[in-house]
């Protein structure tokens, strides 16, 4: 492509937390890895929004932030409503992606009315859910960190994979094997922090390869992405021979 690939971080300071804003980082640096040159935009307004626009990512922020960074947001809904139908890839991490359901009920009962861009709410689990995440996807094996207080109900049918260890979307009633995260188009919400991307580069790659297609790019993975996808899975099978699953 005649120009770098264009990563938007939205409110990289507010939603950072558990490392997610430096997915960011992961995207430009394996695109770089494979000879894509890659910038990152840091937005904090709608005022910041760089005019091409190829992938973009939330991260997940606290509780006591929640109804500031709604509003920032709301000023973007128009935009993030027009890159999910251009399908720009956008990943959205914990409250990140529940700020784009209907809405979030907190534990004391109020709600925070949400973006309306993805089907399904948040709402509060029993205990907060804090430990290792592993599922099972159409991408093969996940493996994140997860740190939430609340279940997301509403995304059954468009799940990002199956949980075999961990919480994920929350508890299925009368036991049984639950769900995590969301896939709209190419649009992805989850609960895996890490970050999830430096974690599991084959999301990252997914990533890269929808918006560098758009660009009409072929993305191939550099010889130094193959040597640091196996010190990531090497990661993940730590992590699954702990809890007690077989390695990739």
């Amino acid at each position: 492509m005649m120009r770098p690939l264009s990563i938007v971080s939205v409110l990289p300071e507010l939603l950072g937390t558990n490392g997610d804003a430096a997915n960011a980082r992961v995207l430009a640096q394996r695109a770089r890895w494979a000879g894509v040159d890659a910038e990152i935009t840091p937005v904090r307004t709608a005022a910041d929004l760089p005019e091409q626009i190829d992938l973009v990512v939330i991260g997940s922020g606290s509780d006591t932030e929640l109804t500031a960074v709604r509003d920032i947001l709301a000023t973007m809904t128009e935009r993030l409503r027009g890159w999910c139908t251009a399908g720009i890839p956008i990943l959205a991490i914990g409250t990140g992606w529940e700020l784009l359901s209907w809405g979030i009920e907190l534990g004391d009962g109020t709600v925070v009315e949400g973006l309306g861009i993805v089907t399904g709410r948040a709402v509060p689990l029993a205990e907060r859910a804090t430990d290792d995440l592993i599922l099972d996807s159409r991408f093969g094996r996940l493996v994140g960190f997860e740190n939430h207080a609340r279940d997301y109900v509403g995304a059954e049918a468009s799940a990002l994979g199956r949980v075999r260890s961990g919480t994920g979307n929350g508890p299925i009633p009368g036991g049984g094997t639950g769900v995590e995260g969301l896939v709209m188009g190419n649009l992805f919400g989850t609960h895996l922090h890490g970050p999830v991307l430096a974690r599991n580069p084959v999301l990252a790659d997914h990533l890269l390869r929808t918006a560098l297609a758009r660009a009409g790019v072929e993305y191939v993975p550099g010889d130094r992405a193959v040597a640091v996808d196996e010190i990531a899975k090497a990661g993940r099978n730590q992590i699954a021979a702990r809890l007690g699953l077989t390695a990739e």
